[in-house]
């Protein structure tokens, strides 16, 4: 089971949350960063979580005697369903609910700026929206309904809280910042199977980590850092929130609706989909779902074997190895293209199926590919649309995210850039996305631009013998990045 549920279950993590904001708030009130007279910064931070726990109501259409008293018991306010009803539509009823900060984090902010402690574990702001998302799992959990209205709500307004956070310069992530107050850090899992290998006829497996506990903050944290891909770390962020109000239900012996985490990640080429596979693959492991963190990446020709029966054979090997992880399969299209019949890619999606039927407790497959194409591969056979019924999309990166992504890459690999380098660059790839070419795609045409430069590069200044400077060494100029889109 993963960790946070383990901490918020067995050691009230909660209420050691809500008590370490209000103590927070305690010490701010005490410096002239807080100006409002009507209240005390406590009561405004109780106040908040009332607000966001009202927000979270009366979506599933459930009793509500257990929302009244966890409300009761954690906040303090003793309302009956009218008053809270009231209190809701008075308070949260409007959209400007979702884009406005509570009162209560501008303050934590200010406090973090002025201790220049706006860095991730340090951060109080961080802190108290670490808090709303525990009170809010902790809250959808609490009775016998667990509504995905309600969780996507959860999830639109702890993104809307970072969203702030980050436009006033923050780092981090408010799961890097419940290591505040968490009393264990520790996380703990299900039980784990033995390392998966990969023979290289098969695919890759990403098999490092399959006996080590995976945190499931910081893999979300490592998410949040990739560029762009802004809709895609909310689906995942969502898709979190379901699994730990499902676990949180289950350590409380309520009864579970079944879920399946089969996924289609629909994109061009280059946008982050094998990336992020990998990371899923390791949350799914942290949060409990799977024994074993690995993922196995095939295509077609890992599959399908040209002649009858070797197929089945060949795709069942490769379900073995992902057994325990996630089966990444890449251009999944391709199996349903041809409708030959020396083709066997229809052979590979039967073997598939049924191994997703007879495997459902250890085996997620995702399958991969452009948009318009996964269409067809799921129409193309009545149970793959039944199996694969959550949908991520990969939007093609903007010029700006393509620099950023340079930009990434230059700092990792110790170069940089001039500024006359930068706006050629930031040329080049707006005038790439604007062409929207076929052979265009994305970060990868970036890694493939910077090894271009890096050539050029070196050969321009292996000629300067012994007077290249360390500056000269690490600097890409413009006559760089003009040779590498010759």
């Amino acid at each position: 089971m993963d960790n946070w549920i383990i901490r918020a279950f067995m050691n009230n993590e909660l209420t050691t949350a809500i008590q370490s904001c209000y103590a927070e708030a305690d010490k701010i009130e005490n410096t002239n960063i807080y100006t409002d007279t009507k209240m005390k910064l406590r009561e405004m931070v109780q106040f908040d979580f009332l607000q966001f726990l009202a927000y979270l109501c009366f979506s599933d259409g459930s009793d509500m005697q257990a929302e009244l008293t966890f409300i009761k018991n954690y906040l303090g306010y003793d309302f009956d369903v009218a008053r809270l009803n009231t209190f809701k539509y008075q308070r949260t009823a409007y959209s400007s609910f979702l884009t406005n900060p509570p009162r209560s984090l501008s303050y934590f902010a200010q406090w973090d700026i002025r201790s220049m402690t706006t860095y991730s574990k340090m951060s109080k702001a961080f802190m108290l929206v670490h808090t709303f998302q525990l009170l809010g799992e902790t809250f959808i959990a609490c009775n016998n309904i667990s509504s995905p209205i309600e969780i996507g709500h959860l999830t639109n307004y702890v993104s809307m809280l970072e969203q702030y956070l980050r436009k006033l310069g923050f780092t981090g992530s408010h799961a890097q910042a419940g290591n505040n107050f968490n009393t264990n850090s520790s996380p703990t899992n299900s039980a784990s199977i033995g390392n998966k290998t990969q023979n290289g006829t098969v695919g890759n497996a990403d098999s490092s980590n399959s006996q080590q506990p995976m945190d499931v903050d910081a893999l979300l944290e490592e998410l949040n850092a990739l560029t762009g891909l802004d809709s895609v770390k909310k689906d995942i962020q969502n898709l979190v929130n379901i699994i730990r109000v499902q676990k949180l239900r289950e350590a409380r012996g309520m009864k579970q609706p079944s879920i399946s985490l089969h996924m289609v990640f629909s994109g061009n080429p280059g946008t982050g989909k094998t990336t992020v596979a990998r990371l899923l693959a390791n949350i799914y492991k942290g949060l409990g779902v799977l024994p074993s963190g690995h993922l196995v990446e095939v295509d077609r020709s890992k599959l399908v074997v040209g002649y009858v029966g070797q197929t089945a054979t060949k795709t069942a090997q490769v379900i073995d190895e992902a057994l325990g992880g996630v089966l990444f399969i890449d251009e999944a299209y391709t199996l349903s293209a041809n409708k030959g019949e020396n083709d066997f890619g229809q052979e590979a999606i039967d073997t598939l199926l049924k191994a997703m039927e007879d495997h459902r407790d250890d085996l997620i497959v995702i399958v991969a590919g452009y948009p318009d194409l996964m269409e067809d591969f799921l129409n193309s056979n009545p149970g793959l649309r039944s199996r694969f019924n959550k949908y991520i999309f990969f939007a093609d990166y903007t010029p700006e995210e393509l620099i950023e992504i340079l930009k990434s890459m230059c700092q990792k690999q110790e170069y940089k850039m001039t500024e006359e380098a930068i706006t050629f660059a930031l040329d080049y790839f707006t005038k790439r996305v604007h062409e929207h070419s076929e052979s265009f795609a994305n970060a990868r045409e970036v890694r493939n631009f910077m090894e271009k430069a890096i050539a050029h590069q070196a050969s321009r200044i292996v000629t300067f013998g012994d007077d290249v400077t360390d500056d000269v060494l690490i600097t890409f100029e413009q006559s760089d990045f003009e040779a590498a889109v010759q």
